[in-house]
């Protein structure tokens, strides 16, 4: 039987772990043999991987990276911590040398390549197919035997500043790249021209099955039904631009009064959203709802589903709004053609906020509109179960 083992880092709420718990779910273990290691054994959705798939043991050094300081003291991982503040002292000065602003990945990129020395083997199997699918992307290269290496791209890289010849030199590493969109493959490439050969297309896989269990749940849902329910969920980053919301929903409220928007997630810019929804006066309209271990039932029950990102590899929680029933909103985020059909299973609005709002409250005025989405949305397929195939191709 062929040998599978994935690399991943955790399985925390998020668009990439529902994927992989979508990919676990899907992948034949009759066929393959499939084990899982995860950097850190945390995230609501452990309890979710199949029985049928091996998780490895947790090892101390893997759980002591991208966490706190004291963490990594408790492990008594000093070797990793040192690696840690060494990577963060050379990115500091990459970052100025290099006149870098805004997101960038070189301080994640750095951390982890001054502490894989102080890493020990996954493994000393000798799997057929190895898949990094989430950084640090590394760890399957140095620390696991494999015929044939492969890494998922997940994010749209043209946003995302870098050291591109470190990052270079990463990529090149692996036999194959698999990017979850075509948009996601054009943008990497124009980036990383010479890696074209080697980067394929694999769309998410999600586990349908699971999601609409899980949507029926009961659950003490904030919804009224004298309001105009708006949703968005993710993680409060800088990608996901959530603290724009409040801007435009007070756009909003101008035209539509009995609307409110609700926030599922969390994440570092949590205290910033605030910041706006004060800002704004939007405090009764914008509602933080937190951490979700199960946000389906929320999705499931709201009028407009809506993903202001400022950039997407292919948003998950899009797919799942759609698998749903719900009528979709997105920004014009440069991979955003990818994510669906524009006036078939959703509408994409433009990035500034003026014009973002116009375009929600036109998807709110227009009931036709949203009743057709709704439609197209549960007549199509949006699992991509049958992309596993090509789980099935890289074995060979």
């Amino acid at each position: 039987m062929k040998q599978i083992l994935i690399v991943a880092n955790d399985l925390e709420i998020g668009g990439a772990e529902k994927a992989l718990l979508g990919l676990l779910e899907t992948i034949d273990t009759s066929k393959v043999s499939v084990d899982l290691f995860l950097l850190k054994h945390t995230g609501q959705w452990l309890n979710y991987v199949p029985k049928e798939i091996n998780l490895l043991p947790e090892i101390k050094q893997y759980a002591s990276l991208a966490v706190p300081v004291q963490v990594a003291l408790k492990n008594k991982c000093i070797g990793v911590l040192f690696g840690r503040v060494l990577g963060k002292f050379i990115a500091r000065r990459y970052i100025k040398q290099n006149g870098i602003s805004g997101m960038n990945s070189v301080g994640i990129q750095y951390s982890f390549k001054y502490t894989k020395c102080f890493l020990p083997r996954i493994s000393e199997k000798e799997y057929d197919l190895v898949i990094g699918f989430s950084t640090p992307y590394y760890i399957p290269v140095e620390k696991v035997k494999g015929k044939w290496k492969v890494a998922w791209l997940h994010t749209d890289y043209s946003v995302i500043d870098g050291d591109r010849k470190e990052e270079a030199a990463n990529w090149n590493t692996y036999d194959e790249l698999v990017a979850v969109s075509d948009d996601v493959k054009n943008q990497f490439i124009k980036i990383f021209p010479t890696l074209a050969d080697k980067t394929i297309v694999m769309e998410n896989i999600l586990p349908i099955s699971l999601i609409k269990k899980q949507a029926d749940e009961h659950q003490d849902l904030p919804y009224s039904s004298e309001d105009l329910n708006l949703l968005s969920v993710g993680r409060f980053s800088y990608a996901k631009n959530f603290d724009n919301i409040p801007k435009i929903c007070k756009r909003i409220k101008e035209e539509v009064k009995n609307v409110r928007w609700y926030i599922i997630g969390y994440g570092p810019d949590e205290a910033l959203i605030r910041q706006k929804i004060e800002e704004y006066g939007m405090q009764d309209t914008v509602i933080i709802l937190g951490k979700k271990e199960n946000p389906y039932p929320y999705i499931q029950a709201c009028d407009l589903y809506v993903q202001p990102s400022r950039y997407e590899g292919k948003a998950v929680t899009v797919k799942e709004a759609q698998m749903l029933g719900k009528p979709v909103v997105i920004t014009e985020y440069a991979t955003s053609g990818s994510q669906l059909t524009d006036g078939v299973d959703g509408i994409i609005v433009p990035m500034d906020n003026e014009r973002c709002a116009k375009g929600i409250i036109r998807v709110i005025r227009d009931k036709e509109l949203r009743e057709s989405l709704v439609k197209n949305c549960l007549s199509s397929d949006f699992s991509n179960s049958s992309e596993i195939e090509k789980i099935y191709e890289l074995l060979q």
